[in-house]
């Protein structure tokens, strides 16, 4: 029995979003993606067994209000920086655990979030879970049991700073590989999701 989580997605404003695309997109079809892929992480979150509530932080209205709109519930982020973010959050939930998702994974789907669920059941309580980017060195999963197991430290070489962390805690930890490895950052990245895209679509 999969063990009652609590997922946070935590998004920058939307007109911030995605800079580093800004020679593949204009500000309004960055703006267009982003939304896109949050929702699309909301829906596969809500959408996965054992996953009780969906919090989006964020510092902008506009986030929120898509956010409430699929389904998930907004926490205003009054602090500044994403780790700040994720700790609000965190006080915000109501579960036994937690799982950190950024909001920038295309094709995400409900099987992909239960690999990160059933690994967290598998280690038990406390433990950290986390799935790296397909660079291997950020992370873009992260679940914690119980939800202050460690802090978020997301920035740089996330995945070492998170093993770290747990080490020192003495809390075990492992990896789920080949799950959740690609994010939208640069214009390959998104022309790779926008192939993922089109062949799901087609049932490929």
């Amino acid at each position: 029995m999969t063990r009652a989580t609590s997922v946070v997605i935590p998004v920058q404003a939307f007109e911030h979003a995605k800079s580093r695309l800004g020679a593949a997109l204009d500000a309004e079809e960055r703006r267009d993606l982003v939304e896109r892929l949050l929702v699309g992480t909301v829906t596969a979150a809500l959408a996965t067994p054992g996953v009780v509530e969906v919090l989006v932080v964020s510092p902008d209205p506009e986030v929120l209000e898509v956010a409430a709109e699929a389904g998930a519930r907004p926490v205003e982020q009054r602090s500044r920086g994403l780790n700040p973010a994720l700790q609000e959050a965190r006080a915000a939930a109501t579960s036994g655990r937690l799982l950190v998702l950024p909001a920038d994974l295309p094709g995400l789907r409900p099987a992909d979030v239960s690999r990160i669920l059933d690994a967290g059941d598998a280690a038990g309580s406390p433990s950290v879970i986390l799935a790296a980017d397909r660079h291997g060195t950020g992370t873009n999963a992260l679940l914690l049991d119980p939800p202050d197991a460690i802090d978020p430290a997301f920035g740089g070489d996330s995945r070492a700073g998170h093993a770290w962390l747990a080490a020192s805690a003495d809390i075990p930890f492992a990896e789920v590989p080949d799950v959740l490895d690609l994010d939208v950052d640069t214009p390959e990245d998104l022309l790779l999701a926008e192939a993922l895209r089109a062949e799901a679509l087609h049932g490929h």
